[in-house]
């Protein structure tokens, strides 16, 4: 691979890590907010809201590692891989 790719991949890998950063820590707020969207269209009661949150919460949270991890592991692929390179 030439340094021009792999520099590519090093950003491409970041923005993962940022994105699944952000999923991370924003999941409580953005798991609320799919909740009470889905509980104003559905006007269901309270108690299937709490689990709802839960369920969006652990969803947030579980995509944002995901994105992470592979972020995480490209950037140090890449890395790796330009230490490697002449060109």
């Amino acid at each position: 691979m030439r340094k021009d790719n792999l520099k590519w991949l090093m950003m491409l890998g970041s923005l993962l890590g940022i994105i699944g950063l952000i999923f991370i820590f924003f999941s409580n707020n953005l798991g609320a907010s799919l909740a009470e969207g889905w509980l104003a269209k559905y006007d269901y009661a309270p108690s299937d809201y709490e689990s709802k949150v839960k369920t969006n919460t652990n969803i947030f949270l579980v995509t944002g590692s995901i994105l992470f991890g592979i972020g995480l592991s490209t950037v140090v692929f890449a890395f790796y891989k330009m230490l490697n390179t002449k060109k």
